[in-house]
């Protein structure tokens, strides 16, 4: 394993790179968490492993404001976030090892999966969104932010999500971006992994974002919520079977 961080337009990103035992050239995933999430959580590390075991190289990073990158957790935002996936994309590319290049996340993290697909749609031959939380933007626009309600219309300077204060811009910005764009733009291949019982972002979300892609393939985890709590083994069963299509 190699720890490092990758510069981002000055932010330092924390970073960890994995390769399967013995591995020379091969295919590499990106793989993003969540919202106040970190590249050490236990989905995370579910889903590495089952990467791992599928022959592919791992390249975790920390967006900004989580985990160990530079940033506080107030002032993070989707715009922020795609520049730094975007600055981890280009440095994936550099690597001379890297074959194919996939990437996966979870929850805000497959939100931004799906972005990157979009606007890097040559570079990715596939993306794999994690329970993507694509609901983001539009809850954003109605108002209502993990069960925090505010005005759309009148951003306040801050709120509170769960305990944690968020920057009003954090908002100003979600509701400018449209996921159904970058839906569009992506002709890849796509996996869903989505439990069917997920408070946070429902199943219906994965069923809607499966259906509008080229080529998308939805695994419904039964019974598994938002972070597939004690069902790990099977979201990392699930991504393994990706791989072994």
């Amino acid at each position: 394993m190699k720890e490092f961080f990758i510069d981002s337009d000055g932010i330092r990103l924390h970073a960890k790179l994995d390769r399967p035992e013995g591995a020379d050239k091969g295919p590499l995933c990106i793989l993003v968490h969540g919202f106040t999430g970190h590249m050490e959580e236990e989905h995370i590390i579910a889903a590495e492993k089952a990467l791992l075991d599928s022959g592919i190289s791992v390249l975790r990073a920390e967006m900004y404001g989580h985990g160990s990158s530079d940033g506080k957790f107030r002032d993070h935002t989707l715009f922020k976030w795609v520049t730094n996936a975007l600055s981890v994309v280009a440095y994936a590319k550099k690597l001379d090892f890297v074959t194919d290049l996939y990437m996966c996340g979870h929850s805000q993290g497959g939100l931004l999966t799906m972005l990157i697909g979009g606007m890097c749609p040559d570079d990715l031959k596939a993306i794999l969104p994690l329970s993507p939380a694509w609901v983001i933007p539009e809850n954003a626009r109605s108002g209502s932010m993990l069960g925090t309600s505010f005005d759309p219309e009148h951003i306040p300077e801050s709120i509170f999500v769960n305990g944690r204060e968020l920057s009003g811009d954090y908002i100003r910005v979600a509701q400018m971006i449209h996921p159904e764009d970058a839906i569009a733009k992506y002709k890849g291949k796509v996996f869903i992994v989505h439990g069917d019982s997920d408070e946070t972002v429902p199943f219906s979300c994965a069923e809607k974002a499966a259906g509008l892609y080229a080529d998308a393939v939805l695994v419904p985890i039964p019974g598994a919520d938002h972070c597939f709590t004690g069902q790990t083994d099977e979201l990392a069963e699930a991504v393994r079977g990706f791989f072994g299509r």
